[in-house]
Parts: structure tokens; sequence; C-alpha cells
């Protein structure tokens, strides 16, 4: 039975593809587009049975002229994710119509399709429940994931021919995310930032929240992965669902957490935030003019919609979950 995966080479997709190697899974398909090369590194140390271009892939899901038998899922993970980036055009053709043409195959030939979606899909709003009228996206990526997100609304009205389940991800954070440049998690900044400089720097007081006070769910991507393999077990079951802790947590925490998981790699003691601030291992600056009306102060994932259908692991908290990735990227990177 062979398993395709989009984005196969990007971070949450070559976790999964490394996630389903530890359960001996190897006929993979993976599907990405390596014009950024340094991205192979990420499948490296995976063992897959196939590597597609995602244009050939395309062309192909289109043509309906993929020459696989038994695919058993399709896990897409394949989008770009620049929530700073201005052109509609390409992101409706890259992250809207790309996952609608893979879903109408999906369907037709009765595959699971398991696709990634977006807590940008909500905005500035101050709750998060997978509902049409809590869903106002600050931009055109958001915009592409809501969108797609609306076609699968109506088709589970309508009725499915098999599982379509979309995750909507809050702020993932967690190894083989390198390659992302700015659009890599906070961890990941606030780990070279201590490192290059020997301390991290916060946005200060905006939004009604205190100096470093603004708050996010972050979600490892160990328990990003842990979701979708559920829902690969369980093909019965479709949706959309949010997927973050259900835990929002201020950037102060994940700093804080982050220099000591650092500090704790140089033999040296763990610090409270205060003494953090106080010995200017954390750091505050103006909150940048650029971002002011357009960026999220608070995020946490409603996830009773997932426990509801029957996940029921639990989630990492920042310091362990921080601690586990600053460990990989001390040794990896």
């Amino acid at each position: 039975m062979t398993i395709i995966v989009t984005g196969a080479a990007g971070f949450i997709g070559s976790n999964i593809v490394q996630a389903l190697n530890r359960r001996g899974i190897t006929d993979i398909v993976a599907v990405d587009n390596l014009s950024r090369g340094e991205k192979f590194k990420n499948l490296a140390g995976c063992e897959i049975a196939h590597y597609l271009d995602k244009h050939e892939f395309i062309r192909q899901v289109r043509e309906h002229a993929l020459p696989y038998d038994n695919i058993e899922a399709v896990f897409h993970e394949g989008a770009c994710s620049d929530t700073m980036e201005h052109d509609g055009r390409y992101m409706m053709d890259n992250n809207y119509q790309y996952s609608l043409d893979l879903l109408d195959w999906c369907q037709d030939e009765r595959i699971p399709y398991l696709y990634a979606s977006s807590a940008a899909v909500y905005g500035k709003g101050e709750v998060f429940r997978e509902e049409r009228e809590l869903e106002k996206p600050l931009n055109v990526y958001g915009y592409s994931k809501f969108q797609f997100d609306q076609v699968v609304r109506r088709r589970l009205k309508e009725g499915l021919s098999a599982q379509v389940a979309g995750f909507r991800y809050f702020n993932v954070y967690g190894q083989h995310e390198q390659h992302k440049g700015r659009m890599a998690s906070v961890a990941f900044h606030h780990f070279n930032q201590y490192r290059e400089n020997g301390y991290v720097n916060l946005f200060g007081a905006y939004g009604g929240y205190d100096k470093g006070g603004q708050t996010r769910d972050f979600v490892s991507v160990e328990d990003v992965v842990k979701v979708n393999l559920f829902f690969f077990d369980h093909p019965e079951k479709s949706g959309i669902f949010n997927l973050g802790t259900g835990r929002g947590r201020p950037f102060n925490e994940l700093a804080a957490a982050t220099v000591n998981a650092c500090r704790s790699a140089e033999g040296k003691a763990a610090m409270t935030l205060e003494e953090l601030v106080k010995e200017e291992l954390i750091r505050y600056i103006p909150f940048p003019d650029a971002l002011k009306g357009k960026y999220q102060s608070f995020t946490e994932a409603d996830i009773s919609r997932l426990r509801e259908a029957g996940y029921d692991g639990t989630f990492f908290d920042v310091d362990e979950g921080v601690g586990r990735y600053v460990a990989w990227m001390l040794e990896n990177l």
C-alpha cells in the first residue's frame, strides 16, 4: 500500500514521513518542489519509495494519471506558508486550487485525504473554534486556507466517498524547520538569537498585552504528527479540527524555556523570567509599526472537536516541548 506525502521535504511533511518510517512504512511517494535544494536534508535520513516533483504530481493528478495502485492515504502538507506573501494569484493557485484538485482526485479514487489548514483563518479573533462566524483571515495566506476549508465543509454536508480531515495548525515548532527562514517558529529564532547574541529579543507592550505578554498556542511538531497519524488510523473520522494544545502561553514563557534549555546544555542552572530579564538574557524592543493592525496578539485552540473525535493524547507543555527541540538543534544544526 502506497502513501503519498506532499510537502514531504518541508517541516511537517518530513516529520510525517519520519513517523511513518518508524512504523516500518517505506512505500512512500514524497512530493515536493526542491527548487530550494537545501530542503533535501529533511528527507536524507528517511526511507521513501519515490520522489516526485510537485508540478509533475499536479499534472498527473489533474489527468488522473498517477501510476500507483492501492494508495492508502494522502497527507497533503504542501503549501506556501509565508503569511507575508502578497501575490494572491500565486497563493490561491498554490494553496487553494492545488488542494482542491487533489481533493477531487482523492474523492474520485476513494482515498483518505488528510490536509494542512491553519489557525490563520481566524485572523484577530479571540475565540478559536471551528465555526464560520469566527473566521476572518487577515491576509491572503489565511484566506487561501479558509476558502479551501469552505469547500470541505460543503463536501462534508453533501457526503464523502472517503475520509477528509483538515487540521488548523496553530504555532508549530520543532525539528526540520530550519529551511523556513523568517517563517520558522519563534522557538527556532529564539534559539539562534541566544546562541549568536547571548540574549533573546521580545516585542514590547502592544494590544493590551504587557511586554512579552502576547500569547500564542505553541504546539510541538511531535504532537502534530501524532494527531495526523491518529486520523490515519481512523479513516472513518472526517472533519476540520483545530490542532493546538488548547493552552495559550506568553512569549515570555517560550523565551525563558528556550534560554533555560540552552543554559542547561551549558551546565548552567535554570533561571526565573525575572532573573533572565534582570540579567538581560531576555530583552524587549518596541513593537514594530509594520505589524500593527496585522498581528495576532492572542491564540488558543479550542480542541473540543478534536477530543470529541476521540483523540485523547496529551500535548507537550512549552518547557518540555522546547527542551526537546533545543536538544535536537544542538545535536543536528
